[in-house]
């Protein structure tokens, strides 16, 4: 029985990025705001300690999928981080992370490359982490082809890490359980990252799900 797809939104759509991202550069241009950090800090906080956790090596290659403003890869940065790129489908968001992180941290490269559509050999190594906050989401989120192109997001995804890396996923819109399933397939279970969880109806959730997979 095949999943039941998400119900589209603007949120899965490149213009709706386009014209938000050229929002926020105007806005760090005039002001210095940084703009959003999706999920909340909180939520970034908790994977971005995970992996400090995780001994993985600081010169090992990382990627952050759909890295928008470049939020996560310059926290990882102040923790002593080296090798780290960031790509998104959309050149605002691009030119965004650059202009903030060029200052403190012009080690972090940036890139544009649609992971539905561009080839990984386009990204110049295997990587030991593969990050994802809400780009796998954007892609359940547009009208156009959203299973085909999960599947295709998976199978990059799987094509692009090194033997043994990790891959962190963190979803608002897809279940601890949910994710397990649709990635269990190419990729081992390693552990879910604890958020916090409500409970409404006699039954608990979390408001965002944060799991780990590994390569193997």
């Amino acid at each position: 029985m095949e999943e039941t797809e998400l119900d589209s939104s603007e949120l899965g759509t490149h213009s709706y990025w386009q014209q938000s991202y050229a929002k926020e550069i105007i806005n760090f241009d005039d002001h210095g705001d940084t703009g959003d950090v999706w999920f909340g800090e909180d939520s970034a906080y908790r994977v971005i300690d995970w992996i400090c956790k995780c001994n993985i090596d600081k010169n090992s290659p990382i990627i952050d999928l759909g890295c928008g403003n470049g939020y996560t890869l310059i926290e990882l940065a102040k923790e002593g981080y080296r090798n780290l790129l960031g790509v998104d489908y959309c050149n605002e968001a691009v030119e965004l992370a650059e202009r903030i992180s060029k200052t403190d941290f012009p080690f972090i490269k940036y890139k544009v490359f649609d992971i539905t559509q561009g080839s990984v050999d386009k990204l110049g190594c295997k990587f030991s982490l593969v990050h994802d906050k809400g780009t796998y989401d954007a892609i359940g989120l547009n009208p156009d082809k959203p299973r085909e192109n999960r599947m295709k997001y998976i199978d990059q995804v799987y094509e692009m890490m090194e033997n043994n890396a990790l891959f962190i996923i963190t979803s608002c819109n897809w279940t601890e359980q949910e994710l397990i399933k649709q990635f269990s397939e190419k990729l081992k279970l390693k552990c879910v990252i604890p958020t916090p969880q409500f409970k409404f109806g006699g039954k608990v959730g979390s408001v965002v799900s944060s799991v780990v997979f590994v390569k193997n």
